[in-house]
């Protein structure tokens, strides 16, 4: 095939320049200068043909993390990998699972590094969180005799416009093929996926993982906790999280038009990526407002205009001491926002800018329940939230609907657990 000699001849080219980036990215992010090997498939050989669970960076990884836990009971002899991309979503994984589960880097798509992984660690079987077409891999693991399945699938209609475009038609096409299981969020994706190429008694739907959002309880009972640390029980909250370059001048012109009619409302502002806390602190300082930051453990005062959420993990206790959020990755084009559901499972009202292709299934149910507003700049934003904080009872009543919705929506985690003991084959002994 055509498609597949150009993809391995560009792989090939690539992987230079692949270096010359993590070099690059390691001056402000490390670990993309540590464990090089483990990028070309290289590591110790694991015994007994562990579970692989792929999960690209921090949001597959809390995502991914109650299905290992079900992989590990139900399967409770066989080791688990699970292998990232990002340097975040490593030390994310080693913190959420610590030495039960081990953690790597999944090797470039290259043919030699593909096989070389297969190779040395010799799964029983293969997950990946969410869509990851990496042809080399997927043919390296059907080469091995390693069923790979994708789960929470989906494929957006730009992205099935594009993987029906020619040269890459066929070369999707083949490796939806060689997948053993593709578990769609929906009909609607799997309907997708089947005429993208894959084969149709593959494709299962099994609901989206998302909605399986974990037990919040604990994290509810630390908002008012947190309100008072803050003194801050009579102030209005907006948090403002996973934003991405950009976003925080628009969030903080929002935020300045609101305080006209909300003057002690409190912004809680917390970057997605940790490289960018410095940067947003300077952006903080030359616009004059009066901030804190979570890690240097000082107090928010009567007169503190912004939290800068400079930590990790924290995000749900933000959310639970709030009255209402904004989620990131929505503002600016190219990143297709991020995940609206744990605030709506704490019963916030939520509000996220216009790019939201990786989540609009979601935002448009969570939009029909009125929990949610799409805003397209600083105007429309500061509008709504001086709405939801002058009628609190509107504000809780959106929070409530956002709620209800996530109760009724799970179920994701069991189906896909399902899906996968009966792809692999649970009763020939795999």
């Amino acid at each position: 095939m055509l498609a597949r000699a150009v993809y391995r001849l560009a792989t090939a080219i690539a992987l230079p320049l692949a270096f010359v980036y993590f070099h690059w990215r390691g001056r402000r992010e490390p670990g993309y200068r540590a464990h090089w090997g483990e990028r070309l498939g290289r590591g110790a050989p694991l015994a007994g043909g562990p579970i692989w669970v792929h999960a690209a960076s921090v949001g597959e990884v809390v995502l991914i993390a109650p299905l290992v836990d079900a992989l590990r009971a139900q399967w409770p002899d066989r080791a688990v990998l699970l292998t990232t991309v990002t340097p975040t979503g490593r030390e994310r994984a080693r913190g959420r699972f610590g030495d039960t589960v081990r953690v790597r880097y999944l090797p470039l798509d290259t043919v030699g590094a593909t096989r070389r992984f297969m190779r040395i660690v010799r799964p029983a079987f293969g997950v990946v969180a969410e869509t990851e077409l990496w042809p080399h891999l997927i043919a390296a693991a059907e080469r091995a005799d390693v069923p790979m399945m994708i789960v929470n699938a989906s494929v957006s209609t730009r992205s099935a416009t594009r993987y029906r475009s020619p040269p890459i038609a066929g070369l999707v096409g083949a490796t939806l093929r060689r997948l053993a299981g593709i578990g769609a969020i929906s009909e609607t994706h799997a309907e997708r996926f089947r005429a993208l190429g894959a084969r149709s008694e593959t494709v299962t739907v099994t609901g989206n993982l998302k909605f399986d959002v974990p037990d919040l309880s604990a994290r509810l009972a630390e908002g008012p906790a947190l309100r008072r640390r803050w003194q801050a029980e009579g102030r209005p909250i907006l948090v403002a999280a996973s934003t991405h370059e950009g976003e925080e001048a628009i969030v903080l012109e929002a935020f300045e038009r609101l305080r006209r009619q909300h003057p002690q409302a409190l912004l809680v502002l917390a970057p997605r990526h940790p490289q960018r806390f410095d940067g947003v602190a300077e952006l903080l300082a030359a616009r004059s407002w009066r901030y804190v930051r979570r890690s240097g453990g000082a107090a928010v005062a009567a007169d503190t205009d912004v939290v800068l959420a400079d930590t990790l993990g924290e995000v749900p206790d933000f959310y639970a001491a709030a009255d209402a959020a904004f989620v990131g990755g929505s503002l600016v084009a190219g990143i297709g926002g991020h995940n609206v559901l744990e605030p709506a499972a704490l019963g916030r009202p939520i509000c996220v800018g216009p790019h939201i292709e990786d989540w609009r299934d979601i935002v448009d149910a969570l939009a029909e329940t009125g929990a949610l507003q799409v805003v397209s700049g600083p105007e429309a934003l500061a509008a709504v939230l001086a709405d939801w904080f002058d009628a609190s009872d509107a504000g809780r009543d959106a929070g409530a609907a956002g709620a209800r919705l996530v109760a009724a929506q799970g179920g994701a985690l069991a189906d896909t657990a399902a899906f996968i003991r009966q792809r692999v084959g649970q009763d020939d002994g795999i």
